[in-house]
């Protein structure tokens, strides 16, 4: 064992250490397959004893389990450090702190998303699930619907799913190629813009299913310059 690894494995603290472990089983676990990468790999990469790793997180699939959550859990940082602007600018500011996350970690985020070499794992489902509805009310409080309690469940339902449509474009762009950066914000900021102001206000302003004015349906929309969501 080198001199410097010696010094390094002195000189962290509890909590940087756990930190360095999971930064290295990233790394590991985006390039490789989970069957390809032992907890004999992440510990050799971390420079630190095996033991460490069971001590930190348990076992292998524990660890993978927080590679996961870290990887595709979006942070309260990110939604205090938005900007104080107008809708516009902090759905703009949203979307490039994600394009931001997923470009800089590409193949780390890619392999969480997917979850590769796990297949359809129950408990893997169930950290996705989770960062599903960490994402939706870090949106909600991004576009100022934090607090609105009518159609709670249709709201949250359509952030949920704009969070599978930003996941499956960014894919498009990172994996397949088949847009650019641009075209993704542009595709991300746009639709949820029109969520926002106006599907959702759509939703509130008529009778649970129906369109305004959509099959012969009366056109409940709100009056010009109420609020439908307050």
């Amino acid at each position: 064992m080198s001199v410097d690894t010696e010094s390094r494995r002195r000189r962290l603290e509890p909590d940087a250490r756990r930190g360095q472990i999971l930064a290295c089983a990233v790394r590991l676990f985006g390039a490789r397959p989970y069957a390809d990468v032992s907890t004999t790999d992440v510990a050799r990469e971390a420079g630190v004893a095996r033991g460490l790793i069971n001590h930190y997180f348990g076992t292998k699939k524990q660890l993978y389990l927080e590679v996961i959550r870290v990887m595709v859990t979006v942070p309260e940082v990110a939604v205090e450090r938005l900007p104080a602007g107008d809708l516009r600018a902090r759905v703009d500011a949203s979307v490039t702190w994600f394009l931001d996350v997923v470009s800089r970690h590409r193949t780390s985020w890619l392999a969480a998303v997917t979850a590769g070499g796990m297949g359809h794992d129950a408990d893997v489902a169930q950290v996705l699930t989770g960062a599903e509805e960490v994402a939706a009310d870090s949106v909600l409080v991004a576009v100022g619907l934090a607090d609105v309690t009518a159609y709670r469940a249709e709201l949250r339902g359509m952030i949920r799913a704009y969070g599978g449509l930003a996941t499956s474009t960014a894919r498009e762009w990172l994996q397949r190629g088949t847009l650019d950066r641009g075209q993704v914000h542009l595709l991300l900021t746009a639709t949820l813009l029109t969520i926002v102001e106006q599907v959702f206000p759509a939703i509130v302003g008529n009778r649970p299913g129906w369109a305004a004015g959509c099959c012969g349906a009366p056109d409940r929309r709100p009056a010009p310059g109420s609020n439908p969501v307050a």
